[in-house]
C-alpha cells in the first residue's frame, strides 16, 4: 500500500532558524515517524514538482513533563526532515 504525499509530509516547520535556511535553499518539514529518506524524496518531487539535492532527517525524542497537578506526562517524538533543493528552484509555503 503506497503512502501519498500528504500523509508522509505533516507540515512545515516555521521557525527563525527554519526561514534562515530558505536563503540556501533549505526547507524544513514536520514528517511521519515511519517515512525514510526515499518516501521523503518522492513526496516532496511529487507535491511540490522540484528537484531535491539532499535530506538530512532528526528524530527528536519527547520529553518528559509534569501536567494537571503533577501527573506526569510526554511530550511526542518528532522526526523533521531538512530538505535541499536544486539550484534555482523554490517552494511556496504559505
Amino acid at each position: 500500500m503506497s503512502k501519498s504525499p500528504y500523509d508522509i509530509l505533516l507540515r512545515p516547520v516555521i521557525t527563525e532558524q527554519a526561514l534562515n535556511g530558505q536563503i540556501e535553499n533549505k526547507y524544513t518539514f514536520e514528517v511521519s515517524l515511519d517515512a525514510n529518506k526515499k518516501e521523503i524524496r518522492n513526496a516532496v518531487e511529487k507535491a511540490f514538482g522540484v528537484k531535491v539535492v539532499d535530506i538530512n532527517t532528526v528524530l527528536t525524542k519527547g520529553r518528559a513533563v509534569n501536567r494537571f497537578r503533577m501527573r506526569p506526562g510526554k511530550k511526542p517524538d518528532v522526526k523533521k526532515a531538512i530538505i535541499t533543493l536544486a539550484e534555482g528552484q523554490a517552494l511556496e509555503l504559505s
